[in-house]
């Protein structure tokens, strides 16, 4: 490895061309190489974003030497493929959320990483913003007391026709993966793993799921209410304790604000440093520098217990990709 972290970027869609975008804004890294399934994609998308080379197949990025790491940026169906093919070259890996379909398909990428002592971390970008380490800081100092609750909800406001791909389940379409990893993982990240989970769901008719509830219990006694959907447009969370609640009142995900409400005090509000994905390109470049094959912002266990979570309200509201 260089001193310089050469990243590739494997697909060129919306979420790999603002991620090219931000990792100019973390030191020491450079966009080395991009790989597409057409050398045509491929071959634009470096122009654009100044990455040295490009390759018109996932396996040719793969086995370009000059990379460090790899970044992987297709739809979530196709994780999986693209994950185990990079890991078994032996490049070590960010993969874009929701990680895989299902907890099979995670447990076996981490199962490899593990295997080849590789690096693996999602892309969970939200895990490692300022807004959400203070956060954390907060609660670790008992502003909140004892936290009790979660409430997060994330919808786009979208009304997609048939062709959409949030339709589309062999897309892995549905706001279930696209929308509710964030309140889910949110949540987990403030609770811990639920031993209860409780989900119900309204589906296109496409199979794939339009609006979900979901409610989660906690061994601690603490419990989550959560929404996600791909019509109506919200993105807010408050985190209640018994010594007072934090609101997010828009993009909790993406903070760059929130408000503490200590019982009996003034409100107090708590700005960050803007938001964006370089943050999570940060984490793994540090990881990797440090020769660490987990990030602990973004544990692997983290990864698998939110994966659980998405299959157990996929069983109950009869979700199959």
């Amino acid at each position: 490895m260089t001193d310089q972290i050469r990243w590739g970027v494997l697909a060129t869609g919306g979420i790999a061309a603002r991620f090219a975008r931000e990792l100019a804004q973390v030191p020491g890294t450079e966009l080395a190489a991009v790989g597409s399934r057409t050398a045509s994609s491929a071959q634009a998308f470096a122009a654009e974003h100044g990455a040295a080379r490009s390759h018109g197949s996932w396996e040719a990025l793969a086995a370009d030497p000059d990379v460090d790491i790899i970044y992987i940026a297709t739809p979530h169906s196709h994780h999986h493929a693209a994950a185990s093919l990079c890991l078994r070259a032996g490049r070590p890996l960010l993969v874009e959320k929701a990680f895989t379909l299902d907890l099979a398909q995670a447990q076996d990428l981490v199962t490899i990483a593990r295997e080849r002592q590789l690096f693996l971390m999602e892309a969970f970008w939200t895990r490692t913003l300022p807004s959400t380490l203070k956060i954390q800081e907060l609660i670790a100092d008992g502003a909140l007391g004892e936290v009790v609750s979660v409430q997060a909800a994330f919808g786009i406001g979208l009304d997609p026709d048939p062709s959409h791909r949030l339709r589309n389940p062999e897309l892995g379409g549905g706001a279930l993966l696209d929308l509710g990893v964030y309140p889910i993982g949110f949540a987990q990240l403030l609770l811990g793993e639920p031993n209860q989970v409780r989900a119900w769901a309204h589906l296109f008719p496409e199979g794939t799921d339009e609006r979900t509830s979901i409610s989660l219990g906690f061994p601690s006694g603490a419990v989550a209410s959560l929404y996600c959907g791909v019509n109506g447009d919200v993105r807010n969370a408050t985190i209640v304790g018994t010594r007072g609640r934090i609101e997010l009142p828009w993009g909790f995900h993406a903070a760059e604000r929130f408000v503490l409400h200590r019982t009996g005090a003034d409100p107090e509000e708590f700005a960050t440093a803007p938001t964006g994905l370089h943050f999570e390109a940060a984490e793994a470049t540090r990881c990797l520098r440090a020769g660490k094959l987990e990030s602990d912002l973004v544990p692997l266990s983290s990864t698998l217990s939110v994966m659980s979570t998405l299959d157990a309200v996929r069983a109950q509201i009869g979700v199959t990709y």
